[in-house]
């Protein structure tokens, strides 16, 4: 299994949510694949913002190895499910696609609402790391 977690520059909710995966993909001792990117390329290479490791850093996760990457047409045929953060993600993604195997690969994360994007606001990381943990065991369990 190969998931993709997506938003808009990969350093606040995608990476939240590539960690939180990817800790409990290993402590469910899943052999899958877990990954991040952004929609757009302006933080390529850098790690993900400070806020956003420090609040995972109060959990046990260590987000801080992450560096971001933009999406690339080529993920959507190596990844099984590509999760976006918010509707305009999932429309900047689905405009990507090419075939009808590719649209089915994507959708929203939260399935019918959005992760609010923290960028602005620093009183949204814990509920961003919430929503984030409860999905993330969410599809531990249904994709397992």
């Amino acid at each position: 299994m190969k998931i993709l977690m997506v938003c808009l520059g990969n350093i606040c909710r995608s990476p939240l949510a590539h960690g939180v995966l990817q800790h409990l993909v290993q402590r469910s001792g899943l052999n899958w694949t877990v990954d991040s990117a952004g929609i757009g390329g302006w933080h390529v290479g850098n790690p993900p913002d400070h806020r956003a490791i420090a609040v995972a850093k109060r959990y046990g996760i260590d987000i801080s190895g992450q560096r971001a990457q933009q999406f690339h047409p080529s993920h959507l045929d190596a990844f099984d499910h590509i999760l976006a953060m918010d509707r305009e993600n999932l429309r900047s993604l689905m405009a990507r696609t090419k075939t009808t195997e590719q649209r089915a690969r994507i959708q929203l994360f939260l399935e019918d609402s959005e992760v609010p994007d923290p960028y602005y606001d620093n009183q949204l990381f814990e509920p961003v790391y919430q929503l984030v943990q409860q999905r993330c065991n969410e599809l531990i369990e249904r994709l397992k």
